[in-house]
């Protein structure tokens, strides 16, 4: 879960449905405009190979129609995580309002898929950051049956993006001159919001800041991108 930056207004068909006796959330418009915001993956994994996708809402409506048809309600999701979160996770961190990543700690461990484990830990003790950790480690790690199967393949797109953001990492710390220029920006890309699981991209970094530190602030928290 990385910070995402919301920039299209409200879709003008979202304002035309709101005032139906019956009307929709699920529009043309409204699903284009969440491509774009959220960049065209889910909001909770971090996955763009959405086979399912959500309009979800992120405060549950209840029936409430504000809700229902308030713009800055509606976010992109997978059915995976949608169908986890529910009305279960109704006070998570909002990650449109906060760096999530500066709160959680996202990392993958083990070399291999049998040992792999995703651990995901709070830096910061409060009821949100909370209850946001139980969530990110049920959709990674899974809950039921079918769930462990669906989080299975999360992985399995995680581990190869985080494939390409080593080798892309070991290719800009061996490089000189106009190449490692290419590969400081190639590895600058992994760490846009727009980059799949770029959460765990950017633990990675603050991880081995030692080696890493011109993609960190003079802190060492935020990455530079």
């Amino acid at each position: 879960m990385i910070r995402i930056n919301r920039n299209s207004s409200v879709p003008q068909s979202l304002l035309i449905e709101e005032d139906k006796e019956n009307g929709t959330y699920n529009t043309p418009e409204v699903l284009d405009a969440l491509y774009l915001d959220f960049h065209n993956k889910c909001y909770i994994c971090e996955s763009k190979n959405l086979t399912s996708i959500n309009i979800e809402h992120f405060r549950p409506h209840k029936g409430d129609k504000k809700l229902m048809f308030d713009w800055e309600n509606l976010f992109l999701a997978c059915s995976h995580c949608n169908n986890i979160k529910l009305d279960k996770y109704n006070n998570i961190l909002d990650c449109t309002k906060i760096d999530v990543d500066e709160l959680i700690s996202f990392r993958k461990k083990g070399q291999y898929g049998w040992e792999e484990v995703i651990e995901i830990k709070a830096l910061v003790y409060d009821e949100k950051t909370k209850s946001t950790v139980e969530l990110l480690d049920r959709v990674y790690n899974g809950t039921t049956k079918m769930k462990i199967l669906e989080s299975s393949n999360i992985r399995k797109e995680l581990r190869n993006e985080l494939l390409d953001f080593t080798r892309a990492i070991n290719e800009y710390y061996s490089s000189r001159g106009e190449d490692k220029e290419d590969a400081k920006c190639l590895v600058k890309r992994h760490l846009r919001a727009s980059s799949p699981f770029a959460a765990f991209k950017r633990w990675i970094v603050r991880d081995n800041k030692e080696n890493l530190s011109e993609f960190l602030d003079s802190n060492g928290v935020k990455c530079i991108i």
